[in-house]
């Protein structure tokens, strides 16, 4: 009898980019990679640690494609493994950028940590530091990382280690010590580029979009990275076996139309709440809440965040627009606004410099900028009751990231921190979600369900309506 050819996966360099902490460069390092990579043919593709919506769209300027987020918070580890897999398939490489420092997870643990994606996907991580005035100490800081998770089931992972913003002729004299020290292989460096430092706002870095010479940028930064680092060594030690990738499933048919803000003020959304979305049977129509005159034909309405306190005036001024939006939240068409979204529909936004503007009016609240984080981070949601998105007692991870707040910004839910802080958010009915927190569709997949399945509904009831008055007519 024959037994079967067993398949061995092909070995494809896999790579995590972490730091000690935020602030390391951890972003030009992986740009630069990625860069890199797509220069020697690789094909990489690119994934972001943690909730980030930023980082992923200097990714997708980097590599022409959509950039995966990995969050085992918002999303459960079986999850966070075929996301990978599915977004790695066709592939010749992955580049993950992590977030903050290594370890640090939700409620100052490494639960949802990089170390922890590091640990659930098995990926090689390139330690990216900033020597600054230490040289041996850094050895230790190194050393300790290593070994704070070793000696157990698990591991720490790290592979080689990089140094950032650091001239050539230092990590010359720096990488033997550090080899010596640690028994980590100093790859090389990225030294300091002029011309290459990627500005930043309130909520992190400008998006891709505003950097005009971004890709001159990163070529500048791969070119810095080449010439100073052993990338073939690199690429040796971070070679792994590809994850199979799920079976790809036939497209559902088209069940409802969701027409989904997506412009300079409506940007922070997960490519893989899209998906879901579509796996449930809903496709998505954009449209510009800044430039658009009234809303596509559709059953459904996703307002995710971005920047719409920096676009208040335009968004105002957008009437027509402002219009559409109240008028189909007062017909009930199912609706879902996060952060952003909420200010859109509360009845005035205030600018940077404090001038209020008229926004949809289809919420009570007005926002205004409140100087700082406000209730920053992981949380969980539990309803009060059954309504569009959510059922009575049902528990949803979220997070929440924004500078400016409501003056009223619901309480239809009992939001939770992992640390125990409680309060009271959001607004919810059998049309509706509205909140600060922002949703992964990606890990609740029940959730995009019943946003088609209502949408649906929606068009459906639209449809009727209209065909019993065209009959009334005669």
């Amino acid at each position: 009898m024959n037994c079967p050819e067993k398949i061995i996966p092909p070995a494809l360099p896999q790579i995590m980019a972490a730091a000690p902490a935020s602030g390391s460069g951890k972003t030009t390092a992986a740009c630069a990679l990625l860069r890199a990579l797509q220069r020697r043919g690789l094909t990489p593709c690119a994934f972001k640690c943690g909730p980030d919506y930023i980082d992923p769209m200097f990714h997708r300027a980097v590599v022409g494609a959509e950039s995966c987020n990995l969050d085992l918070y918002l999303a459960p580890p079986e999850r966070v493994r075929a996301l990978y897999a599915a977004h790695l398939a066709g592939h010749g490489a992955a580049v993950v950028e992590a977030a903050m420092g290594y370890y640090d997870g939700a409620a100052l643990t490494d639960a949802a940590s990089a170390w922890q994606v590091a640990e659930t996907l098995g990926l090689p991580v390139l330690l990216v530091v900033r020597p600054g005035g230490a040289s041996l100490t850094l050895a230790a800081q190194i050393r300790g990382l290593a070994a704070f998770r070793a000696g157990s089931c698990a591991d720490s992972h790290i592979a080689a280690v990089l140094l950032n913003d650091c001239s050539p002729a230092y990590a010359g004299r720096l990488a033997p010590l550090l080899e010596r020290e640690t028994g980590l292989p100093v790859i090389g460096c990225l030294p300091r580029v002029e011309g290459t430092r990627l500005p930043s706002r309130h909520l992190g870095l400008y998006t891709a979009d505003e950097v005009a010479d971004l890709a001159q940028r990163v070529d500048a930064l791969a070119d810095a990275l080449e010439a100073n680092a052993d990338l073939g060594r690199l690429l040796a030690l971070c070679r792994r076996p590809a994850p199979a990738p799920p079976a790809p499933a036939a497209p559902p048919p088209v069940k409802a139309y969701i027409a989904v803000a997506r412009d300079r003020a409506f940007c922070f959304c997960y490519p893989e709440s899209l998906d879901a979305l579509r796996a449930a049977g809903a496709e998505c129509v954009f449209f510009s809440p800044l430039a658009d005159g009234g809303l596509p034909d559709a059953g459904g309405l996703y307002l995710p965040g971005g920047y719409p306190e920096l676009f208040a005036e335009a968004l105002s001024r957008n009437a027509p627009m402002r219009r559409a939006v109240a008028a189909a939240v007062a017909a009930g068409m199912p609706t879902v606004a996060e952060c952003g979204g909420l200010l859109y529909l509360g009845q005035t936004l205030a600018d940077e410099g404090g001038r209020p503007w008229p926004m949809a009016g289809a919420l009570p609240g007005a926002g205004a900028k409140a100087g700082r984080l406000v209730r920053f981070g992981y949380t969980e949601l539990e309803a009060e009751g059954d309504s569009l998105l959510f059922r009575k007692g049902e528990r949803v991870p979220a997070h929440e990231f924004h500078h400016w707040d409501s003056t009223a910004p619901g309480a239809a839910f009992a939001a939770r921190k992992p640390d125990g802080r409680a309060w009271r958010c959001g607004y919810a009915g059998r049309s509706l979600y509205a909140g600060f927190p922002h949703l992964y569709f990606a890990g609740r997949p029940a959730l995009a369900e019943r946003f088609a399945a209502a949408a649906a509904r929606w068009e459906k009831e639209k449809e009727t309506d209209r065909k019993e008055g065209s009959h009334a007519a005669f």
